[in-house]
């Protein structure tokens, strides 16, 4: 398909098609408002015999942006024309639409949120999509003061939260909203779902990736761990992944966040305590307690399933 300028060339050769471009020029170009004020505010700088010249320039204007209004695909979708001065000649350059600029703010949000075996959706999560009831309305007053304090001051450590009530009740999603918060401002968090990230490590062993899957979530800036306790552990997950992750993240004074099932003396002894082989270890539970208490402040949410009532 020919160009703009190549259309216009043809246009130009013979004087039939000289007089229809003039027409078109007339009827459509000197009568578009933009064009008429951007003659009018750079007349000193144009004269008649630029303006002719510069015809090709102001039709592709007029042209681009009646595309650009209607949704047409055009030379450079998602931009509008602008006109400028070039050397005294009237030029076009584009410039980002509202629509584009939007999409492209949305994509560095979410390319500031590491995901890894969460729900897809998780990322679009929000704040003003919580549904603050009574009995979740701590939960999210405690995960605003969080925001407000590290935006003020990214570099102290601020205690994370660690969310526990049962199934369904928003402790997820309020993870995901606090990341998306954090994020249109510019930082960045990973959110790991615990249960499948055990069942990797275990699988990173074969293939030498045990170091660096451990690595991700030892320094990530802000870290939440969703789901932690649903499966029973291993001694090597409990004390070689999570307790070397954790003893990471309180030398460092890392934000680090939690979601479970389990309120914290519960997942000490009915979860961390008892291995995967039944072997009763408390004193190895209470270590890694001691450092989930450090990093965390627990907070009791309550209501109803919402996931069971979606379906």
């Amino acid at each position: 398909m020919d160009s703009i300028k190549d259309q216009l060339a043809k246009m130009m050769n013979t004087a039939e098609l000289s007089d229809r471009f003039s027409q078109i020029m007339k009827n459509e170009v000197f009568k578009d408002p933009d064009v008429r004020q951007f003659l009018t505010e750079n007349k000193d700088a144009l004269d008649k015999e630029a303006i002719e010249r510069s015809a090709s320039k102001l039709y592709e204007f007029v042209s681009e942006k009646r595309k650009a209004d209607t949704a047409e695909s055009g030379l450079a979708p998602g931009y509008r024309p602008k006109l400028m001065l070039n050397n005294h000649r009237v030029d076009v350059t584009y410039v980002p639409t509202e629509d584009l600029i939007d999409r492209r703010k949305a994509s560095r949000i979410r390319n500031r949120i590491t995901s890894m075996y969460m729900p897809k959706d998780l990322k679009e999560a929000s704040l003003e999509g919580f549904e603050a009831t009574r009995k979740r309305q701590e939960a999210f007053e405690k995960a605003i003061r969080f925001i407000e304090a590290y935006l003020d001051n990214p570099k102290e450590f601020h205690k994370g939260l660690y969310f526990q009530g049962a199934f369904g009740v928003g402790k997820t999603y309020l993870l995901g909203a606090i990341a998306h918060e954090l994020s249109e401002h510019g930082h960045a968090s990973t959110l790991v779902h615990f249960p499948t990230f055990a069942v990797e490590m275990k699988n990173s062993i074969g293939n030498n990736t045990t170091e660096s899957k451990l690595t991700t979530l030892k320094k990530a800036r802000v870290l939440m761990i969703d789901d932690i306790g649903a499966d029973s552990m291993s001694s090597w997950i409990r004390d070689d992944v999570l307790g070397v992750i954790l003893q990471y993240r309180m030398q460092e004074e890392l934000p680090t966040f939690f979601t479970s099932n389990f309120d914290m003396d519960q997942l000490e002894k009915e979860h961390l305590s008892v291995s995967q082989r039944g072997e009763t270890e408390p004193l190895k539970a209470k270590r890694l307690m001691e450092r989930i208490r450090f990093l965390s402040e627990e907070v009791t949410m309550a209501g109803e399933n919402r996931r069971q009532n979606k379906s």
